[in-house]
């Protein structure tokens, strides 16, 4: 084992004056600095069963072959606590129920705050999980999420920082409901730069803070719900904004590790990983549609929101796959959850600008990430009042 020194520098005074942060944000922000001692190689898995020893460098060429795995080198444990549980014991709703109550909210997601967001959110020189600058974009985030909350007069939803070694602290905001039943919405909030990570910019806009503005802003709206506001919804509903998920699934890992642990009764989880990138599906002369993930997934979650998709989205979904491990879904399943994942578009006509300098606001359309928004907020009323049995 070697030890690795991680500085984390603090915000400039002139930087940090100009932002309130909450107390779990300023807490984040004055860590001492950090010794992290880090293997000379990290365990992998491929494939369910396939592990791998790598260096650092071995998981950074991985990933510019696009092929990804998860880091298990300290999430041995996760998933097998609860290895008898299957995704297929939630039954979720026969269809949508909601229609009256969702509508208008929808017409309050407004594209101009995911922009303003995400301008902020990629002006970070990148936001890699082991950098300082990954330590102050979740700090900034996560002060964004206590804003929300507290802007809502949501008395009884909170945030906090679910720490991590590295630095960069994985996000949680929790709605509590009438049981302990629980719907995660979930996205990334780091980015990489897969040449030289922690020397080159990664703005990351599309990967993944599209994903990252876009339940920000669904979060938003679900507030403006009398019901959601009160408490008087069924089941828990959590926001999540995982650190690492470059590094291999690290941040969820670690957190779905810690509620398999707990014993934590999540019923669905629903990654957005981005949400923004068009283009290429028109440049094909394709019908711009959301790609709905069906592999290393839950079929009776993937199946409701096919039907969310169709009641309250104006644009169709296509069927597409992304492989194992692809995103931080992959971790709540791991672990026993049922999970499912919506991205922009069939994973062919992805974004292939991601992991560079050049992943920017530019190249993305709010347009489309409404689209995603609308979808999650649906989502996350249908099942914060759905009768899980």
């Amino acid at each position: 084992m070697r030890s690795t020194t991680l500085l984390l520098p603090l915000y400039t005074a002139a930087f940090a004056a100009a932002i309130s942060y909450p107390k779990d944000a300023q807490a984040v922000l004055q860590q001492p600095q950090l010794t992290i001692v880090e293997p000379d190689e990290y365990l992998i898995e491929l494939s369910p069963g396939e592990t791998r020893w790598v260096t650092e460098d071995d998981k950074w060429e991985l990933r510019r072959q696009n092929i990804n795995f998860f880091d298990i080198t300290h999430n041995e444990e996760l998933g097998t606590l609860n290895r008898k549980l299957t995704g297929s014991s939630v039954k979720f709703p026969s269809k949508p129920a909601h229609n009256e109550s969702i509508a208008p909210l929808l017409k309050q997601l407004k594209k101009d705050n995911m922009r303003r967001h995400l301008e902020t959110f990629t002006s970070f020189h990148t936001r890699y999980y082991k950098s300082h600058y990954g330590v102050e974009s979740s700090a900034w985030l996560l002060s964004q999420v206590d804003k929300t909350l507290a802007d809502s007069g949501a008395v009884n939803a909170s945030v906090k920082a679910f720490p991590h070694p590295w630095g960069q602290a994985s996000i949680i905001a929790t709605i509590p409901g009438k049981s302990n039943k629980t719907v995660v919405i979930g996205a990334h909030q780091d980015s990489i730069n897969l040449f030289f990570p922690a020397l080159l910019a990664a703005p990351g806009a599309d990967d993944d803070g599209s994903g990252t503005v876009t339940i920000l802003e669904a979060l938003r709206v679900l507030l403006k719900s009398e019901e959601i506001l009160k408490g008087d919804h069924d089941n828990t509903i959590e926001f999540h904004w995982y650190s690492a998920e470059e590094g291999g699934l690290l941040g969820s890992q670690a957190i779905f590790q810690s509620y398999e642990k707990e014993g934590r009764d999540v019923k669905a989880m629903l990654q957005q990983d981005m949400t923004g990138y068009v283009q290429k599906t028109l440049d094909a002369g394709e019908p711009e549609s959301v790609g709905v993930i069906t592999d290393f997934v839950d079929p009776g979650l993937t199946e409701f929101i096919k039907q969310v998709i169709t009641v309250y989205c104006g644009i169709p979904y296509v069927l597409t796959k992304c492989g194992y491990a692809c995103s931080d879904h992959a971790s709540a399943t791991k672990a026993g959850y049922p999970s499912a994942f919506v991205i922009e578009s069939d994973f062919k006509y992805s974004d292939n600008k991601i992991h560079t300098t050049e992943d920017k606001i530019e190249y993305l359309s709010f347009d489309h990430m409404l689209q995603h928004a609308r979808m999650t907020l649906a989502l996350a009323y249908e099942l914060a009042f759905a009768e899980f049995k």
